[in-house]
């Protein structure tokens, strides 16, 4: 098994390639984001261990330009950071795992052996409504070509609205499935999104493809 090893402190880096060629993986190390990326592209690995903080761009971009690569390798990622936040960002940036600094090596050993078994994972299939992409892996959105910028929750509401084009999706059913089943907050909530969305996905292209019902709900179906 050949692991890639991304940090860029010297003693860290030497202590991880010892510790994992002891257990007789392959190791090779490097020390920054353009490495990685550069490595990971050039050379098949088994898993990437990868630290957050690197010189140039961070772990979080690294893992960015792997995915958007179409590389989904496993990745372990490391961090000081313990926040939910952190942890979010990092899972979201396409890390299968994280494990915060300080750790003990055998919990190391043993969520790289799980990610080894569970080898790299698909990539999530585009979502094509007529002229609209959406890819969930990347967590972007597409019209025409162009760009459209959305917000997780814009985006959520759109995934799931794509996922089920053609049908038209009552309001709760939209609130349990893009916030939470016990959601008591603004009850027009869907509204207030389904209006963000229109502004970024329909009037710069001057096409509707957001259809409501009255005293139902709301779909999206391709543009005519």
């Amino acid at each position: 098994m050949r692991i890639l090893v991304v940090e860029d402190e010297e003693k860290m880096a030497r202590a991880l390639r010892r510790g994992l060629e002891s257990e007789g993986y392959s190791v090779e190390t490097v020390g920054t984001g353009a490495d990685a990326v550069f490595w990971a592209t050039e050379t098949e690995f088994d898993a990437i261990v990868l630290d957050v903080m690197l010189p140039g761009f961070d772990g979080y971009e690294v893992c960015r330009r792997l995915r958007s690569a179409d590389n989904f390798t496993p990745v372990l990622m490391l961090t000081s950071r313990g926040a939910v936040e952190d942890r979010i960002a990092g899972l979201d940036s396409g890390a299968d795992d994280y494990l915060i600094k300080p750790f003990a090596f055998g919990e190391l050993l043993a969520r790289l052996r799980a990610l080894l078994r569970r080898g790299p994972a698909e990539r999530t299939p585009q979502i094509v409504c007529g002229d609209i992409v959406i890819d969930p892996a990347s967590h972007s959105v597409t019209r025409a070509g162009v760009d459209v910028n959305l917000s997780p929750r814009e985006f959520a509401l759109l995934e799931y609205l794509a996922s089920h084009q053609g049908e038209v999706m009552r309001r709760r059913d939209i609130i349990d499935h893009v916030w939470e089943w016990d959601y008591d907050g603004m009850s027009n909530i869907v509204d207030v999104y389904i209006g963000y969305l229109r502004k970024k996905l329909e009037t710069p292209f001057r096409s509707r493809v957001i259809k409501s019902v009255r005293g139902v709900g709301y779909g999206l179906e391709p543009p005519k």
